[in-house]
């Protein structure tokens, strides 16, 4: 296992969408198993591929303190169950310290892969809910920040890139 750099909001490469993965072999598994020491190493609970510069459809996530339930979803799909939206404040690992609501459905029904490449599929509701559809987002190029105004967007964006110049001067 090894920990991957997290790509960071504005970086064009987060823009990249994912391609379906082939098949679930070693080489992949592996990448799964990074990606959670990446993701838990980082405190975060959901990581996509494309946030390591990998850009293939896979998932980790853990929505536990503890660590014990970790969900891989290889080539997700996802369905929307409700027409009613709940807002939840989101953050991304990609857009640190920024936290903001977003509208999202409550309720999905998701069908993926695991990492023995059997297909399994959830219904979610709730935070998992919101994670799945986040990191889904990851995949096809968008971040939780495009659910946001222009000008908030702008504003976020800005931020982040004083902020690196700052870290980068000192």
């Amino acid at each position: 296992m090894a920990l991957r750099k997290i790509l960071e909001f504005p970086d064009a490469r987060l823009r990249t969408v994912a391609k379906a993965v082939e098949m679930v072999d070693d080489t992949i598994r592996v990448l799964v198993d990074d990606m959670f020491e990446t993701m838990y190493h980082a405190q975060g609970i959901g990581l996509a591929a494309t946030q390591i510069d990998v850009h293939l459809r896979v998932v980790v996530i853990d929505l536990q303190d503890d660590q014990n339930k970790p969900l891989v979803m290889i080539n997700p799909e996802f369905e929307t169950l409700t027409s009613e939206l709940d807002e939840m404040q989101e953050g991304c690992l990609s857009v640190p310290g920024v936290y903001e609501v977003v509208k999202r459905p409550d309720h999905v029904r998701l069908k993926a892969l695991n990492q023995n490449g059997e297909a399994y599929e959830i219904e979610a509701e709730g935070l998992l809910a919101v994670c799945i559809q986040h990191e889904c987002d990851h995949l096809a190029g968008k971040l939780f920040v495009d659910h946001l105004s222009t000008l908030k967007r702008s504003r976020i964006k800005s931020k982040l890139i004083k902020q690196k110049r700052l870290e980068a001067t000192s």
